[in-house]
């Protein structure tokens, strides 16, 4: 009995000691967690008013419209070089002169040529006179009479040559003097005294009097926005409180193949006081094409086959799904033709972890617009 009751004993205390030990365990295991709605931060922007139009601008430079490269027609040494860059010249003003030594001596040869080929043409009528004679006479054949006519014929045409050689021997001696063809400005000079050039190499460069343009190069990208007879907008930088009307005279009908750019001349008003060589700003409007937004690649995503753009509601800060339907693409960005207006915040970055209704939080800089905009609206609402 009394090993019964210890028995009995020991296994009371062994119960309550599990008891105890189940209870501790039980107050160990901490209650599970609540978990707050997850706000993400987002890259956001906001979509401005379309353009239809946009502005273009290039500068060029003023020049003449006729510029002349003036050279010798003649090849020799230049003796001397009488106007420098800036001076004014008129017409038949001698520019430079050229050493014409050799040119002189083929005159001399050449008048002797001409009065040996003469001597030959007496020599070959007397010839004939007297073939003639003798025909006459029946004394000579009739084929002598005609050798004595080529002879006469060719000795004529031989004195013929050497005058036109001498013609030319005193042409070259005249054109030992460059001399100006128009009335204008010196605006470059190739050669100096001492150099020998080569017939046609440019000497003086000539700025014709009359009219002005502005010669400006257009990359292919917008040389379809210029056609001869468009009128554009030319302000000169030395005045630009003034604003002059040219219009598009010239276009390069091919690019340079340098630089791939279209040579493109703007005639400047008669009394422009534009100077040459002074620097020129072409400002022209141009239709942008149909009013379309546009968005970054990555703003875009996808559900089957519709493209969609997540947008944020500024007053809940929570994201949207919005299809979209794309016009085109333009490097990295898509043009939206339906499905967005300006004013409208799209996610920009992230977009595989959006869903409807998720909270997110906007940049400093975008709520403050929101916020304007909210205002703006309110008092629109209030007039």
């Amino acid at each position: 009995m009394v090993f019964q009751a210890g028995r009995i004993k020991t296994t009371i205390a062994t119960s309550m000691l599990l008891a105890a030990m189940i209870g501790l365990a039980g107050c160990s295991e901490q209650a599970p967690e609540v978990q707050a709605d997850v706000v993400r931060p987002v890259k956001v922007m906001t979509v401005a008013q379309a353009q239809t139009a946009r502005e273009l601008e290039y500068s060029g430079t003023v020049r003449s419209r006729t510029e002349m490269a003036l050279g010798f027609r003649v090849g020799g040494k230049i003796t001397e070089r009488l106007v420098d860059i800036g001076d004014r010249v008129t017409k038949g003003d001698v520019l430079a002169r050229i050493d014409t030594t050799d040119y002189a001596l083929s005159v001399r040869s050449a008048e002797a040529n001409l009065a040996a080929a003469e001597r030959q043409v007496e020599t070959a009528a007397l010839a004939k006179t007297r073939a003639e004679d003798l025909f006459n006479k029946q004394v000579s054949s009739k084929s002598q009479l005609e050798q004595a006519q080529l002879s006469y014929n060719q000795a004529v045409s031989t004195r013929d040559a050497a005058l036109s050689t001498l013609e030319q021997a005193r042409n070259q001696v005249t054109y030992g003097a460059l001399q100006a063809d128009r009335t204008g400005i010196v605006t470059a000079v190739n050669a100096e005294a001492g150099q020998v050039v080569a017939a046609g190499t440019p000497v003086v460069t000539v700025a014709a009097d009359g009219e002005k343009e502005v010669l400006v190069a257009v990359p292919e990208t917008d040389i379809l926005a210029f056609k001869p007879g468009k009128t554009v907008k030319v302000t000169i930088w030395s005045n630009s409180g003034e604003t002059l009307e040219g219009k598009v005279r010239e276009v390069a009908g091919s690019a340079d193949p340098q630089s791939r750019t279209f040579a493109i001349r703007v005639s400047l008003p008669e009394n422009s006081p534009a100077l040459l060589g002074m620097t020129a700003l072409i400002s022209a409007a141009v239709d942008a094409g149909p009013s379309l937004v546009a968005v970054p690649l990555s703003a875009l995503a996808k559900q089957g086959e519709t493209a969609l753009v997540w947008t944020v509601d500024p007053s809940t800060e929570t994201v949207h799904a919005r299809p979209v339907e794309i016009a085109d693409f333009a490097g990295t960005e898509a043009r939206i033709a339906n499905g967005l207006k300006p004013g409208d915040i799209v996610v920009t970055a992230g977009t595989q972890f959006m869903r409807d209704e998720l909270k997110v939080k906007l940049p400093e800089a975008a709520n403050q617009q929101a916020s304007a905009t909210g205002q703006d609206k309110t008092a629109q609402l209030v007039r």
